[in-house]
């Protein structure tokens, strides 16, 4: 048997193989299917950790310090939610049976829950009334989850790309805040800023280097060289590093039985509900940015994996999980679209959970090198909306409208945090993440104006009026099959250029090219140069 042969019969069986394993998955082969070599993964996976560890550990510093607990029981609240984001990571990328969009998305704490806990806790409450209220809230979204993915048709690339750019704009304030420090009533302190510039400059630099390894890393990297420059100029503190026992692993139940309260299981059924939206919404940005195919099943799988995720997180003495949008700007800033590297991330942050040494040290990296490198990741997410939104015929439609309005209700709480302070606690909950509010939104537009057309006149508005535009006939006679126009220039099927001549040289240049005295556009040019220069 010949080498070749024996290469082709290899492929072959290689193909095979993977088409035997998207049949058992249930999905054929997609680009975040790709496996990367064992080094690469774990480097990439661990920047997926670091690019959100200061967003997992956020939510039980803030409810440890609300509910009273000592430095003791907060550091093991801590733990345990890194330990559940671990499990929910690797269940959301790595999937089983009807859970899972095998998508690289990195779970983790919801943000969106943070008011109605505390509001649970402001009422009398504790912490076994919060794990209740979750345990019974996300069983409910785990069994409407097939329901609730049946809205993917409502969500064209009018929806998704005003829903992804404002998921961008709604991080940046964030980035913003860590690179500013803690100045003087407010104002941006000038090291915090220095060292925010330096890492974004790191990341830039790393970025424009031609070795793809190193510019792949680069957030990684930045974070990495930033500290040492923090380090270097007296900012990082690692005093907080090896107190506690080498290896702990959070105890289940840790904080008593959960405790069921109508009252608290009603407003987390509204986390549900947001949660459940911005994880459709980050599922479809990431298949955006990827390149898979994501339809109705697979957004179903995702969310039954977010719920189950949430339903379990309890027992771990953690709460609601949910898909993280600053990890989908990684994924478009470095192009590594691999849900292993994502499931890697998975197993790390699991480590760290029962490694608190190695969690204290990733904790030290100053606010403002997370800051500096996050201000290139969630703008990235934001350009990635725009650049769905340049796909959407605005053309004899209520689009611009759709965006606009969506847009305005999605940067409401970027530009004024306290606009809901006095709004029911359902409708802070809501509203109060842009994120929500703007998908909502756009969604009941765009239903209103592009899936219910009935009354809906040729032109509905100014803003949806269309130019008129003429082409003379007798242009049409001179275009061949295949001629269309790029760049601003009319090429032929084979991209060869078609010249443009002014009415008033037509009859000549045709003339020289019949007589042989032009033989290539080039000519064309030359000749329209010198017939166009002064005299």
């Amino acid at each position: 048997m010949s080498p070749t042969t024996t290469d082709t019969g290899t492929k072959a069986q290689a193909r095979a193989g993977r088409w035997g394993r998207a049949a058992r998955t249930g999905h054929a082969p997609g680009p975040e299917d790709e496996r990367l070599p064992l080094g690469r993964t774990g480097a990439y996976g661990f920047q997926h950790v670091l690019t959100m560890y200061g967003a997992i550990v956020a939510v039980p510093l803030i409810i440890g310090q609300a509910a009273g607990l000592s430095g003791e029981k907060t550091a093991l609240l801590i733990s345990s939610c890194l330990l559940m984001g671990g499990i929910a990571t690797i269940v959301q990328s790595v999937g089983a049976p009807f859970i899972g969009s095998r998508l690289p998305l990195v779970q983790g704490v919801s943000f969106a829950g943070v008011a109605p806990m505390l509001a649970i806790l402001a009422g009398g409450h504790d912490l076994t009334a919060i794990f209740g209220a979750v345990i019974v809230s996300s069983a409910v979204g785990f069994l409407t989850a097939g329901a609730f993915s049946r809205i993917i048709r409502f969500f064209p690339p009018v929806v998704t790309g005003t829903v992804i750019t404002v998921i961008g704009i709604s991080l940046l304030p964030v980035a913003i805040s860590w690179a500013a420090g803690h100045g003087t009533d407010g104002a941006a302190d000038l090291r915090s800023l220095a060292l925010a510039g330096t890492t974004l400059l790191i990341v830039l630099l790393l970025s424009k280097v031609g070795v793809g390894m190193i510019s792949r890393l680069s957030i990684l990297l930045s974070f990495i060289l930033g500290t040492g420059v923090a380090a270097a100029l007296g900012m990082v503190d690692f005093s907080g590093v090896g107190r506690d026992a080498p290896i702990t692993f959070p105890t289940p139940l840790a904080f008593g039985p959960p405790t069921f309260e109508v009252a608290s299981i009603i407003s987390m059924l509204i986390v549900v509900l947001v949660t459940m939206t911005e994880t459709t919404a980050d599922i479809l940005a990431v298949g955006e940015i990827v390149g898979a195919k994501v339809d109705a099943r697979r957004v179903a799988n995702g969310l039954r994996a977010d719920m189950f995720s949430s339903a379990c997180a309890p027992l771990l003495n953690s709460f609601t999980q949910t898909a993280f949008a600053a990890n989908v700007g990684l994924v478009a800033v470095t192009g590594i679209r691999s849900r292993f590297v994502v499931a890697a991330a998975g197993i790390i942050m699991a480590v760290l959970g029962m490694f608190p040494a190695i969690g204290q040290v990733v904790a030290a990296i100053p606010a403002p090198v997370l800051g500096g490198a996050s201000i290139v990741l969630f703008g990235t997410v934001a350009s990635s909306g725009v650049r769905t939104l340049a796909k959407v015929d605005y053309r004899n439609s209520m689009n611009l409208v759709v965006v606009a309005v969506a847009f305005a209700f999605g940067l409401i709480p970027v530009a004024a945090p306290h606009f809901y302070r006095d709004f029911p606690a359902w409708a802070q909950t809501i509203l109060g993440s842009g994120i929500s509010a703007a998908a909502i939104v756009a969604i009941i537009l765009n239903l209103l104006f592009n899936e219910l057309r009935a009354g809906n006149s040729r032109n509905q508005s100014v803003l949806a009026a269309a130019p008129v535009r003429i082409v003379r006939a007798d242009a049409l006679t001179h275009l061949r099959e295949g001629d269309q126009l790029r760049n601003g220039a009319i090429v032929d099927c084979d991209g060869t250029e078609v010249a443009v001549v002014p009415e008033h040289c037509f009859d000549d240049v045709h003339r020289m090219i019949g007589a042989g005295e032009i033989t290539d556009t080039g000519g064309v040019h030359r000749i329209l140069q010198e017939r166009q220069a002064p005299r």
